[in-house]
């Protein structure tokens, strides 16, 4: 009698969490997570990609660590929410980078190109920095995307 009382408090108990097939459940299974549209002012014209937005410590901490994939139209933008020299590492981050340091204005700063996978190294933001925009290791080059570029995003004042 135990056992089927338990066995009926168990399905019940099933019955009500979510279904592992619904759509949020597909997309976090996936590691998709919420994106935000953000827009390169290239000398070549404006690129968009669709960005993660790391608001809070353990976000920005956690960063693209641990993936092994990132389509090249995606980014991950950091808001540091003042603006200060921001330093940053590669520590289990599998994926070639290029960081890209923002200003308060959204004016690009500095690119530091191709960052080493896995490594301790520290990256500088040589100078003040209010964000840090990463992307695939080479889509910097290839949107021809330089220092004094402008990023739009609602996080940036104008």
């Amino acid at each position: 009698m135990r056992l089927g009382v338990c066995v009926v408090l168990a399905l019940l108990g099933l019955a009500q969490a979510p279904s592992p097939f619904s759509s949020s459940a597909i997309a976090l299974e996936a590691g998709e997570t919420a994106t935000e549209p953000l827009i390169l002012e290239t000398s070549g014209g404006p690129k968009t990609l669709d960005v993660e937005v790391a608001r809070d410590p353990a976000a920005r901490e956690r960063g693209l660590m641990y993936r092994r994939y990132m389509p090249e139209n995606r980014g991950m933008l950091f808001d540091f929410g003042r603006s200060e020299t921001v330093l940053m590492w590669m520590k289990n981050t599998y994926i070639p980078l290029d960081m890209i340091f923002i200003s308060r204005d959204g004016k690009v700063t500095h690119i530091e190109a191709d960052t080493e996978p896995l490594s301790q190294a520290i990256i500088s933001s040589n100078g003040p920095a209010f964000a840090v925009l990463e992307v695939n290791a080479g889509v910097a080059s290839k949107l021809g995307l330089k220092p004094g570029d402008v990023v739009k995003h609602k996080m940036f004042a104008r």
